[in-house]
């Protein structure tokens, strides 16, 4: 009976620390914004900003120095699609960097005057396209754009020039070998739906870190010596009361929230959706716990409510090039893969983009899954020693105090007993 009446005893220890997490999550203003306001409200500015995917009628300046038909018909062609936009010319080329400079264009074409000359000699004509790196979305619809026009233009030569019979004759010699461009897993092209659903991720974990430090640094905040575990409440000697009351509260919000940040929103912006509700309940599951596990195992190593919010907010572009989405994994160095591997980020974002943009099944995700799982039991364990480690300092820092106090008390005593005898 023993046995039952301590798990008894365990339960209503952790449902009484998960009703006070809870309590002072929804009373700190600072917890309150990371979990609750900044979930809702950065994932929709962020998908706000990319919604339309691709930059259109970008503006660019001409450098015509050739004044030929053949020129005529590149600016044409250029003017007339949809991403590049002529907005100027430019009498030399130090004219165009100065307003490139000034950001009234984005780019440069630079047409030089013997230009048409070497095409009708059967040379080879060169455009200079001179673009600002500044923003990648803009420098590819100039460069594309220039690209595509003098594959075109060059056809229409080579197809005068081969003095076929009939329109099929024409188009092979032009083009022998011929592709389909089939764009997969992002048929738009668009930033939004390439590099959004990993950043709906990362959201999740660094909010869920950031809340947790913060509440970490409030409790130590309302404890006198600092200590984020209270001594003299008896429903917190045990370690794992402590640790499942809390993860149950920060699972129950983030139940919600994640189910905003990787269901309603890609919804709502209409980004790929290939999964199924079952199976992203899966994938989040392990990534959720992952994430709380790991955000207290930081949290207890917050002395101040502003360290933590310093450490991770500093690593978030880290974090996003390392789970090889917004840069190829092959191309990250080896060591960078390793430290990769203790962020559950990592893994959920890959798993999540391949799940949901790309059609994958969940056997297709097994080693991220997997990894998830690890990364929950490993961090579950962290999370235990560090917290055993917290109760432990606070008691020895409270014996400590308390014989202190007992010296001081026998040193009083002593002088007024020689006082008394004086």
């Amino acid at each position: 009976m023993s046995i039952f009446r301590n798990l008894y005893k365990d339960i209503e220890n952790a449902c009484y620390i998960w009703r006070k997490e809870m309590t002072q999550a929804m009373k700190d203003e600072g917890v309150l914004i990371f979990f609750i306001i900044v979930p809702l409200v950065y994932p929709l500015l962020y998908s706000w900003i990319y919604n339309n995917e691709t930059v259109h009628d970008v503006p660019v300046c001409v450098v015509d120095q050739s004044h030929s038909a053949l020129s005529r018909q590149f600016i044409r062609m250029c003017d007339a699609s949809a991403d590049v936009h002529v907005k100027c010319y430019a009498q030399d080329l130090d004219e165009a960097k100065s307003l490139v400079s000034r950001q009234l264009v984005k780019g440069v074409y630079f047409i030089p005057e013997d230009f048409e000359t070497h095409v009708l000699r059967m040379e080879q004509g060169v455009i200079s396209v001179y673009c600002d790196m500044s923003l990648m979305l803009t420098y590819k619809a100039i460069f594309q754009t220039a690209r595509l026009v003098t594959l075109e233009m060059g056809q229409q030569i080579q197809t005068k020039l081969s003095r076929q019979y009939t329109t099929r004759e024409e188009a092979i010699a032009a083009r022998p070998l011929d592709y389909a461009d089939v764009p997969i897993f992002n048929p738009q092209g668009g930033y939004g739906s390439f590099i959004l659903p990993a950043v709906l991720m990362l959201i999740l974990q660094q909010t869920l870190v950031l809340g947790i430090g913060l509440a970490a640094g409030t409790a130590r905040d309302e404890n006198a010596y600092r200590n984020l575990i209270p001594v003299g409440d008896s429903r917190y000697h045990k370690t794992l009361p402590i640790v499942l009351g809390k993860a149950m509260c920060y699972l129950m919000i983030y139940a919600v929230m994640g189910t905003w940040l990787v269901v309603i929103v890609p919804k709502m912006f209409h980004f790929p959706q290939l999964a199924t509700g079952h199976t992203l309940l899966v994938l989040m599951i392990p990534y959720t716990l992952a994430c709380i596990f790991f955000g207290m195992v930081v949290s207890c190593m917050v002395k101040y409510r502003e360290n933590v919010m310093l450490l991770m907010v500093f690593v978030s572009i880290p974090l996003l090039f390392m789970t090889g989405v917004s840069w190829p994994q092959s191309n990250i160095p080896g060591m960078w893969q390793g430290v990769s591997w203790l962020f559950p980020s990592t893994f959920g974002a890959r798993a999540y983009v391949r799940l949901n943009s790309m059609g994958a099944s969940l056997g297709d995700v097994l080693t991220e899954y997997r990894i998830l799982w690890i990364h929950v039991a490993c961090y579950f364990f962290l999370t235990l020693c560090v917290y055993r480690f917290q109760i432990y300092r606070a008691r020895r820092q409270a014996l400590n105090r308390l014989r202190f106090l007992k010296k001081n008390r026998l040193v009083h005593q002593t002088a007024q007993q020689d006082e008394t005898s004086a």
